[in-house]
């Protein structure tokens, strides 16, 4: 929670990073491009966290905010980011695919009844670790916007973890 809560910090300071830039038309549509994913990843992370497990459609409504995330995340990694940012394209498509993979394992290790709580653990597990490689490709992107080497942050994206291995 709290590497997401920096995350949305992270993208906020971007986007006024890229508001001092210019009146590039494309340099603007991508900076309010980040602006919107950056509100609606918060939006969905205070709706995720405000789920009230004990309510009759917790599940229904959790698995919801998980699709809107998803969402949210495929529309990001289908941006159209400027020229001298196009070396960032790759995370993003790899953080949409790690997104999209993870929803999908979520909503497997919910819904699937003949599930033991073994195959659970696991299906979940692996959602986790996906869902933490998508964020962990935002923060690479948003680390490079700022000029950081995300190395210095203990941020990569290894071999392992390629969409590829998927």
């Amino acid at each position: 929670m709290r590497k997401k809560s920096y995350l949305l910090a992270g993208i906020l300071s971007i986007a006024v990073m890229l508001t001092a830039c210019g009146k590039d038309p494309k340099l603007e549509q991508f900076k309010n491009d980040i602006d919107t994913f950056c509100t609606n990843i918060s939006v969905l992370d205070t709706s995720i966290n405000n789920v009230d497990v004990g309510s009759d459609n917790a599940l229904e409504e959790l698995l919801g905010y998980l699709e809107e995330l998803d969402s949210e995340f495929q529309t990001f990694a289908a941006l159209d980011f400027p020229e001298e940012f196009d070396y960032l394209e790759p995370y993003a498509d790899e953080a949409g695919a790690y997104m999209a993979e993870a929803v999908s394992s979520y909503r497997d290790a919910y819904t699937n009844e003949a599930y033991t709580e073994e195959m659970f653990t696991a299906t979940y597990e692996y959602a986790r670790e996906n869902e933490a490689r998508a964020f962990r490709r935002i923060q690479i992107i948003i680390t490079l916007l700022h000029g950081e080497d995300p190395a210095t942050l203990g941020l990569t994206a290894t071999e392992s973890e390629n969409t590829a291995d998927q």
